[in-house]
């Protein structure tokens, strides 16, 4: 059974803290402030790494999707007795081979005393060079990646001083990682979290950063920028129903995006500001709500001290009428059907002004599943890619998770069928004093790949990982069934003349079947009009359409679902 309730008490640095929200039995909210009950703070001394055997670190690679370990000795191999967690991941977008992965380095399991922890790849993420920490002896954790336009890498990374005041400093390194300026003050506060500007406009350069106002080194402030490319950062400001637990994102003309729960509102919420990226305005921000039928969570048994996931937020930076979208997603206890842990997703297609009505990515039926960690990348081509952690494949009673994968070709209307990517593994293994895997992971998508760093217990402890994803390799194949009685197969797969295409449907409607492209526009119809329940067949010809990736989309009066992808 889930719990439905946090946790009756957490103890950091020595205060009792006492969750106040609580859900009944239908899935009500009885709502109070979340955002005071969950913080960073050192409360054990930093403790040595212990000397133990090194072990291999595990690697997969299958069709469609690879696997490798990014906290490595110089070997490659895995450093026993350490933890490894919460990541975030930036690409160089001058050299999309180089990769830089940040999180928070435990050096030792005995203690909870962590560091900024960091290792860049070369080659496209195949090998990782895992340097140390960027201040060795320095708690700190939250970190927070991004790249600039130059090909520039900077870290935001939290800490407190003597008076446990949260500050962050955000490091600069202009050589792919391999070494670090002494970082420039941001204020900040717990929770943080950065994007930069690269979209060519006034702005491009800026830094922006807001964090959980709950805890913070400037009060009543959440907002930073730097408008001189990191060299400094101005002064703390706040910002509208104070959100957290979110992320940022920056639109095609420079405006700025900060989504978050909000206690204001009493649910997730989007700024936006147009007037943020130049350098004497006084930011204007704009609310919007965002109903995900559920609300943001922290405490479950599978993350006891750690949230079930943040807000992610997205721009669609495609060409076409998606252009501007803004996209956002959460792993959510639900309302309606009190189901702990799925993934929602909500688009707003005015430019965040308003969000529409939210749909589950997540395929899963059953109501006593987790779906965590929910996360969520769009690519310049316009796809959306969502990752999360589930519990559907579990032993009874055992609460393992895999790695599941879904995207969507139409503006999140609609998912093609959820993939299983990795093995099951307990996410309650290896806690370095913390019963935690973090907060958040990372992932960035291009036309053919998702990329994403991500905690795993794989290798018997807590350990980050980075995973490529091809979505057409990994996404529904031939024979594919839905769980809804539609079903769709197509061959020869791949094909060059014409392809056989089968389908079934489990009555008799209007439909339309038809091939679209990775954008979600129409190629060519194959079926306009009334069919009857059972299997049929159609042939689909190849003539005259560009080699590529497509998908086939069956369209009734009751739903609009891609349920197979063909190749060119």
């Amino acid at each position: 059974m889930k719990t439905r309730s946090a946790f009756i008490g957490i103890i950091l640095s020595g205060i009792l803290i006492i969750p106040v929200l609580t859900f009944s039995q239908t899935g009500k909210t009885n709502y109070q402030p979340m955002g005071k009950l969950l913080h960073e703070a050192p409360d054990q001394p930093y403790m040595p790494p212990q000397a133990r055997p090194h072990t291999t670190a595990p690697r997969i690679k299958t069709a469609g999707y690879s696997m490798v370990q990014v906290n490595v000795d110089a070997n490659g191999q895995n450093i026993p007795g350490d933890a490894a967690n919460e990541p975030s991941m930036t690409i160089d977008p001058s050299d999309p081979q180089h990769i830089l992965i940040g999180w928070r380095q435990f050096d030792n399991v005995n203690s909870n005393f962590r560091q900024a922890g960091y290792a860049y790849s070369t080659d496209g993420g195949q090998t990782w060079t895992f340097p140390g920490v960027i201040n060795p002896g320095v708690f700190r954790s939250d970190p927070v990646l991004d790249c600039d336009s130059l090909g520039i890498f900077y870290y935001n990374s939290l800490t407190l001083d003597a008076s446990n005041n949260y500050l962050c400093k955000v490091f600069k390194s202009g050589n792919g990682g391999a070494s670090w300026d002494g970082g420039v003050d941001a204020h900040g506060g717990d929770k943080q979290w950065m994007a930069i500007d690269r979209s060519g406009g006034p702005g491009t350069g800026n830094i922006y950063a807001d964090w959980n106002s709950y805890f913070t080194s400037c009060p009543s402030g959440s907002f930073i920028r730097s408008t001189d490319n990191g060299a400094s950062f101005g002064d703390c400001t706040p910002l509208p129903g104070t959100p957290y637990w979110g992320t940022v994102a920056i639109g095609n003309n420079g405006e700025v995006y900060i989504s978050g729960t909000s206690d204001v509102y009493g649910s997730a919420i989007v700024l936006k500001s147009t007037g943020a990226q130049y350098p004497d305005s006084i930011p204007n921000w704009h609310v919007a709500t965002v109903n995900f039928d559920g609300q943001l969570m922290y405490g479950s048994r599978l993350n006891p001290v750690g949230l079930t996931g943040q807000v992610s937020t997205s721009v669609d930076h495609s060409s076409g009428a998606p252009n501007g979208n803004v996209y956002v997603l959460a792993s959510v206890l639900r309302y309606t059907n009190s189901d702990s842990a799925d993934v929602m997703f909500s688009r707003s297609t005015d430019g965040g002004l308003t969000f529409g009505t939210p749909v589950r990515v997540n395929d899963d039926q059953s109501i006593t599943n987790y779906q965590w960690f929910g996360t969520m990348s769009v690519a310049p081509n316009g796809r959306i890619d969502a990752t999360w952690l589930d519990t559907r494949d579990s032993p009874p009673d055992s609460l393992f998770s895999a790695l599941y994968y879904s995207y969507s070709v139409d503006q999140g209307t609609t998912w093609s069928p959820n993939q299983k990517l990795s093995p099951l593994f307990s996410s309650r293994v290896g806690w370095p004093q913390q019963a935690k895997m973090g907060d958040y992971v990372a992932m960035i998508s291009d036309n053919n790949k998702a990329y994403l760093a991500w905690t795993n217990t794989l290798n018997g402890e807590e350990d980050v990982y980075f995973s490529t994803i091809q979505p057409f390799a990994t996404g529904i194949g031939s024979n594919a069934d839905n769980g809804s009685g539609f079903s769709v197969s197509s061959y020869p797969n791949p094909f060059s003349d014409h392809a056989t295409v089968d389908y079934y449907l489990p009555e008799g409607d209007f439909i339309n079947l038809s091939l679209i492209d990775i954008c979600g526009k129409e190629i060519r119809t194959m079926v306009s009009g009334y069919q009857e329940k059972g299997a049929h067949q159609v042939n689909l010809s190849g003539a005259d359409i560009p080699r590529g990736y497509y998908f086939i989309r069956l369209t009734t009066r009751s739903r609009n679902t891609t349920i197979g992808a063909v190749k060119i």
